[in-house]
């Protein structure tokens, strides 16, 4: 009897040894598997520095940089765009300024504050997050060329405290004619927000582009970065103090930039000063005094140069993941609540997430507008790729979306499905970045690319416009506005709201394919 029941008892243990052993396999297939149902997932590990550069990323990264000099206003200097020269060189003389650098927008030859703004913003948080890796591909210096053209271009339309210059040209005359930027002979009014027409949407963005660039700088140009920082503080002054929509102001404005609001760019704005200065002031303005009434936490937004408030929720996070010494009690809740409204964005983003958004293409690609599609997927990617780095760094393990678990590596996986589609993972098998692979759009939406370098057409060449043949210039790295919800794509010049292209879409690509072109980046202070 007693060799016997040694003999049960050690197949006893053998069994529920073999019992955890399997369960313990299922638990690991769960974790690894979207959306496990693991309660605790394991920290992955901290992320070194930029390891080897992914050639795809890489090459991609460069070519997408080359728009922001296809779209430059101004005599340029050390030009690599062999179709393109100087233009707009009289730009702001009327008012005894020089507005003359900048960037079109699109296919145009408007300058907007508004949308040229919104893309210093976000090129400089795609410098500060991921300047790294874009050194590392040796993409460090172009990016920062095309921020100083904008934001020398803001500093100079800030010529008075209350004063800010948001558009150069008439779009209607521009719209009227199809010509090159550097033969357009058209009057080009400006535009000015003051006291008595105010603009707080158009202030606070371009307060927050200086704010964000003037911590780019700081390193490298100290006096730049104070001369940036003090415009930007002075700016939201103003937009803070006169309240106002532009397109209020300015009805013409609604046919083109119309903002659907200003207190997501007052948020935007104070927490890029926050993260400038160190100033509590502002991040009590972002938290304490306005956060409840400007913030809608809790509610997903779609981030765009019309809506900031998931950049902001996500710029925010970095502080509650960070931690910040001097935050009081009411200051960390409020921005407990901005995390909890990122971590509502990246939930919807997951395709795997209960509350995953079902606004997709077959292909997988996020999809909210028939125009300028690829904006909404590009800017959502772009956040996806910085929050799983937040976590990755301080070692959080994973976001909850209504019971299910999801680690960085799925979200960043979120970030790569799009923008391998937008490389040409797709259904048309077509890259929607142009000069990017072997087959990508030959008819872009764009006045100095279909029209010959030499050629002199006056305003009247629509005869470029309508032409049936690709464009004989190449707008290398214009990301177009993308597919339909069928994921198919119509290559005509004429069908500008799929061949578009537009600087604000590239300055969240140029951050995405930054944080993909190496590993994972740790997440560096900005102060």
């Amino acid at each position: 009897m007693g060799s016997k029941t040694r003999g049960c008892c050690g197949w006893l243990i053998v069994a529920l040894v073999a019992s955890l052993v399997a369960t313990a396999a299922v638990v690991a297939i769960m974790k690894r598997k979207p959306g496990g149902g693991a309660r605790k997932l394991k920290p992955l590990p901290v992320p070194g520095p930029p390891g080897d550069i992914d050639s795809k990323y890489g090459d991609a990264l460069g070519v997408a940089l080359q728009f922001f000099q296809v779209q430059k206003s101004g005599k340029l200097e050390n030009n690599q765009i062999p179709w393109r020269g100087d233009s707009a060189l009289d730009d702001g003389k009327q008012a005894g300024l020089d507005l003359s650098k900048g960037m079109y927008d699109a296919g145009d030859h408007v300058k907007f504050s508004f949308p040229m703004g919104f893309t210093a913003t976000v090129l400089s948080w795609s410098v500060l997050e991921y300047g790294d890796q874009m050194s590392a591909a040796k993409q460090l210096d172009p990016a920062l060329d095309a921020l100083r053209w904008i934001t020398d271009f803001l500093v100079n339309a800030h010529p008075a405290d209350n004063v800010f210059y948001i558009q150069v040209g008439d779009p209607d005359l521009d719209h009227n004619c199809w010509e090159r930027p550097e033969t357009m002979s058209e009057k080009r009014p400006l535009t000015q927000i003051n006291q008595k027409s105010p603009g707080s949407d158009i202030a606070a963005e371009a307060a927050a582009a200086m704010a964000a660039a003037s911590i780019v700088f700081k390193s490298r140009d100290t006096t730049y970065s104070d001369l940036l920082l003090q415009h930007a503080q002075k700016l939201f002054t103003f937009a803070d103090t006169y309240r106002g929509i532009a397109s209020d102001s300015y009805p013409k404005l609604q046919n083109y930039y119309n903002s659907t609001g200003y207190v997501d760019e007052l948020l935007w704005a104070a927490s890029w000063l926050y993260h400038a200065t160190g100033d509590q002031t502002y991040l009590s303005y972002v938290t304490v005094q306005n956060g409840k009434a400007f913030a809608d936490w809790g509610r997903p937004t779609w981030f765009s140069w019309d809506d900031k408030l998931a950049g902001t929720q996500v710029l925010l996070s970095r502080i509650n993941f960070f931690g910040s010494k001097q935050t009081s009690n009411a200051e960390n809740m409020g921005l407990k609540m901005y995390r909890d409204s990122a971590e509502a964005v990246i939930c919807g983003l997951l395709p795997n997430s209960p509350s995953a958004t079902g606004s997709r293409t077959g292909g997988g690609l996020v999809w909210i507008s028939p125009w300028n599609s690829l904006q909404h997927a590009t800017n959502a990617a772009f956040l996806a790729v910085v929050y799983s780095d937040y976590m990755l760094t301080s070692q959080t393990a994973a976001v909850q979306c209504s019971g299910k678990y999801y680690s960085p590596t799925d979200i960043r996986n979120f970030a790569i499905s799009q923008a391998n589609y937008i490389l040409g993972d797709n259904p048309m098998k077509l890259s929607y970045l142009v000069g990017y692979g072997s087959n990508y759009p030959q008819q872009v939406h764009h006045r100095g690319a279909s029209i010959p370098a030499d050629v002199k057409t006056g305003c009247k060449g629509f005869q470029y416009l309508h032409s049936p043949s690709p464009n004989p210039n190449v707008a290398m790295g214009a990301l177009v506005g993308g597919p339909f919800q069928n994921d198919t794509f119509v290559d005509s010049r004429d069908n500008a709201l799929q061949t578009e292209s537009s600087t604000y879409n590239s300055g969240t690509l140029v951050g995405l394919l930054s944080g993909l072109v190496t590993t994972s980046s740790v997440a560096q202070s900005f102060t």
